[in-house]
């Protein structure tokens, strides 16, 4: 049996403002993803998303505090023991703190299937590294994504990121050129990232 206390998790503030606490990775869980959050500056709590791409059923869990939850447009501000299920994995939500001690557990999975990690995961990992100039540690923690799941778009993007920064620029073009024909989405989000300034001006860089 493992113990721990929420504020002993790591804390990584994230750009939407929101601190994501990794329990499932504190403790190696692989039956369900579990994750904890707090707020940051902007006093986001859980970010705005769908999970239309997991496919996932999502239960929020407020521990402390109080937190103002909007789900598919619909407000509900919730206290600590109180709970909110998500089944559609269509319906946008998220959540702000209303207190600033709020924090919330969040646990979710695909109905029917074994619990994969989130390629999320990884990039949110490399995100406290990639912001403080350590590139080779961002690099280590997105490869490891890589071998979790190959060839995957979003952590094949922040490596092409982390590669431009540390001046790996063949590196970088062809993950970045990868990442873009799996998904192009990617594309738009390079023309104004800032960590692409030294390839920007190369032909083989995606327009």
């Amino acid at each position: 049996m493992n113990l721990s206390h929420i504020d002993e998790l790591d804390a990584i503030e994230l750009a939407d403002g929101f601190v994501w606490r990794p329990v499932r990775r504190h403790f190696g869980i692989q039956a369900f993803g579990t994750n904890a959050y707090t707020s940051g500056a902007s006093g986001r709590i859980v970010e705005e998303h769908t999970e239309d791409r997991l496919g996932h059923e999502e239960l929020y869990l407020v521990l402390r505090g109080r937190v103002r939850f909007t789900v598919d447009g619909n407000e509900h501000e919730l206290g600590p023991g109180q709970l909110v299920f998500v089944r559609d994995p269509a319906l946008r939500r998220g959540a702000v703190a209303v207190t600033d001690d709020a924090a919330v557990l969040a646990v979710g999975g695909k109905p029917g299937e074994p619990h994969e990690i989130s390629a999320w995961e990884y990039v949110f990992l490399a995100v406290p590294d990639l912001q403080a100039g350590r590139h080779g540690e961002a690099k280590r923690l997105l490869e490891e994504g890589l071998e979790a799941k190959p060839g995957n778009p979003a952590i094949l993007y922040n490596l092409a990121c982390a590669e431009a920064l540390s001046g790996e620029r063949e590196a970088a073009l062809e993950h970045l050129g990868t990442a873009v024909a799996a998904e192009d989405r990617f594309r738009a989000a390079a023309q104004d990232d800032e960590d692409f300034a030294s390839i920007r001006d190369d032909p083989r860089f995606p327009r």
